[in-house]
């Protein structure tokens, strides 16, 4: 018997759903913001399209995605769907594997929600829809932390007393590992093997840097919590604890507003004070908007820091990957990146670079010692072969 599965990626800044026929991809729409406006992007074998449409459409994404499937005849009724995956990121041991959704695992995921607010209220509100819209068939909460669970402890934990640790749970968990595989994935059909040592640079509006050794994860830069790490949309990543503290006392906040703070107010955004999103804040700074040069160059070097950092950590490095909405996208920030690694054999081609714009391939010169590739992640693929395995 065919089965359909409906796959189910809440982003923090974008929605996107797919549907898998017997492991192959036959539908899928990508809701996110643009120019200011919402817009969809509407795929199946047939026809490519992009739809503007509004807020409260974007808001009814998965009401809508299903009256797209109907229309276009890729299933007749609902009930086609044999289950619904979702991506899952949530910070706990709980999270750590994937799992049918039910009673407890929404409860569980309740309970933590204030650890990835972004994150969480999306998949909690998705799961809600599709509870009402689609009855009878399992859900499945797909781990975006799962690939990350080989760190070492010394990546893993923090300088905390290790009694506390382990009672609350305050690990390293990392996310996007549901990116890092797909990726790895492209990369070994590319060149033939998974090269020793890997660097995987997921930019978006959330952003990751993920150091791979011989297929596992070494060490990633977002932590318990996707807060940690690189500089992201509206996100500040790293940031001195005590400036925390500072910030609370000074601004008289309390942790739930503090939390509302780092989550939506930092990032790209608080440091140009105008927009999170990097096309914007390329065209105001080619402007002369100091504010939007700034954020870039935050953002830039803070990228270029932690590649830096797991060259060390991995002896080097065989390949840099871009992926994700910027990395995919924005060749002007790929070669900035680049242009501060040269000491580490990194050098990019400028006309390939210029050219690869979400598509596979390789960017460097013929005398780079590291290989830098550009890979179009897709997280819905991996999330349809978990469901396969689970066989539902």
């Amino acid at each position: 018997m065919e089965k359909k599965y409906l796959i189910v990626n809440p982003g923090s800044a974008s929605r996107k759903y797919a549907v898998y026929l017997d492991g192959i991809e036959i539908f899928r729409t990508h809701f996110e913001r643009e120019n200011g406006g919402f817009v969809v992007a509407k795929k199946n074998a047939d026809h490519e399209e992009k739809i503007k449409i509004s807020e409260r459409e974007f808001d009814e994404s998965a009401e809508k995605t299903l009256a797209f499937l109907i229309a276009d005849g890729i299933i007749a009724d609902k009930n086609e769907i044999s289950a619904v995956g979702f991506r899952i990121v949530a910070s706990g041991d709980y999270f750590i594997k994937t799992k049918l959704i039910d009673g407890e695992y929404v409860k569980k995921l309740t309970e933590v929600q204030e650890m990835a607010p972004l994150h969480i209220s999306a998949a909690l509100s998705e799961i809600q829809k599709f509870t009402a819209l689609i009855r009878g068939v399992p859900f499945v909460g797909v781990s975006d932390s799962a690939f990350h669970a080989t760190m070492p402890e010394k990546a893993r934990l923090y300088a905390l007393p290790i009694e506390i640790t382990r009672e609350l749970g305050i690990y390293r968990f990392g996310y996007h590992g549901i990116s890092v595989q797909s990726v790895l994935r492209t990369a070994r059909e590319l060149i033939g093997k998974i090269p020793s040592r890997i660097i995987v640079c997921h930019l978006g509006s959330g952003s990751s840097i993920t150091a791979v050794k011989d297929g596992k994860c070494l060490d990633t830069s977002m932590g318990f919590t996707p807060l940690e790490g690189a500089v992201m949309g509206t996100r500040p990543g790293d940031i001195d604890a005590g400036a925390l503290i500072y910030l609370a006392k000074k601004l008289n906040l309390s942790p739930g507003e503090l939390d509302e703070f780092l989550n939506h107010k930092c990032g790209l955004f608080g440091l140009s004070g105008k927009t999170n999103d990097v096309r914007e804040l390329i065209a105001l700074s080619e402007k002369g908007d100091e504010n939007a040069k700034l954020a870039l160059e935050i953002f830039v070097y803070r990228v270029q820091k932690y590649i830096g950092a797991y060259f060390a950590a991995l002896g080097g490095l065989d390949l840099l990957v871009f992926t994700a909405a910027i990395g995919e996208r924005s060749a002007i920030i790929r070669d900035l990146i680049c242009q501060g690694l040269g000491a580490l054999g990194v050098k990019i081609d400028g006309e390939k670079n210029s050219r690869m714009v979400e598509k596979d391939g390789f960017i460097e010169t013929g005398e780079s010692t590291v290989k830098i590739a550009v890979i179009k992640t897709d997280e819905m693929a991996e999330i349809a072969r978990e469901m396969i395995n689970l066989n539902l």
